[in-house]
């Protein structure tokens, strides 16, 4: 099975304009993403998809094929299934690799590559809650899975509840998964999954994922033991430079 990996590079954000291409120790967060990808061994081709021409200039600086896209976009789903229908090449399997993870490990993009089997509809990784504070945190959005690691629901809550045991201990008692956000899609089902529509319980926990769950997609979760380290604020630029220099 072939497999593209596309970048979505946003340069408009609300808590960090033009993050692309903030400098991280003498390269842009978009130049260390993309170096980091293409050092996966089991992907074919790795592509950028970007709305501003800024960020198309510095990309082609250091090698990478671009693609404008509409700026119009919500999500970066809907940015890489209009980069790659704009695409001269037909792919089996689209992965939608985060653009503000300059830490990415290639061996994430790996554990996705390895089930494009043509039966695997949308694929997403999940690393396993070790303390209360992870299980807790709002920010880290937890998943429940049915018997084949399909998963069930994605919330901000902690699910399960576990009944007549301290809070403090539930970590403890029940293996808690939360995720890791990078998608796999099927080229064609990436083509469904764009044209539907928000659903109720994508807003109440504005999770994109769930609209897919509503429509009675299949998401595939893998295990995996790399952490995600995303950029969203001057603050976090701030911890991924110390983590890069330590």
């Amino acid at each position: 099975m072939s497999v593209i990996g596309i970048i979505p590079a946003r340069y408009a954000s609300s808590r960090f304009p033009g993050k692309p291409l903030i400098n991280i120790n003498g390269k842009s967060m978009l130049q260390r993403v993309y170096e980091q990808a293409k050092k996966a061994k089991l992907i074919n081709e790795i592509i950028i998809a970007t709305d501003d021409e800024r960020i198309e200039i510095h990309a082609k600086e250091f090698g990478a094929t671009t693609i404008i896209t509409s700026k119009d976009h919500v999500s970066g789903t809907d940015r890489c299934y209009e980069a790659y229908c704009n695409y001269a090449k037909h792919f089996d399997y689209v992965i939608n690799i985060q653009g503000d993870e300059p830490m990415l490990n290639p061996e994430q993009i790996n554990e996705l590559c390895k089930i494009a089997d043509g039966d695997t509809e949308i694929a997403t990784q999940m690393i396993k809650c070790k303390t209360y504070d992870e299980l807790f945190d709002k920010g880290e959005v937890k998943i429940v899975l049915n018997a084949n690691n399909e998963a069930m629901y994605f919330s901000r809550s902690v699910i399960p509840a576990i009944k007549n045991k301290n809070e403090k201990e539930w970590h403890l008692n029940f293996q808690y998964q939360r995720h890791v956000g990078m998608y796999m899609y099927k080229s064609n089902i990436l083509k469904q999954i764009s044209s539907l529509k928000p659903t109720q319980l994508e807003t109440v926990e504005s999770l994109e994922q769930l609209r897919w769950l509503e429509n009675g997609f299949k998401i595939k979760c893998v295990q995996t033991n790399f952490e995600s380290h995303c950029v969203d604020t001057p603050e976090d630029l701030e911890k991924i430079i110390k983590m890069l220099s330590a």
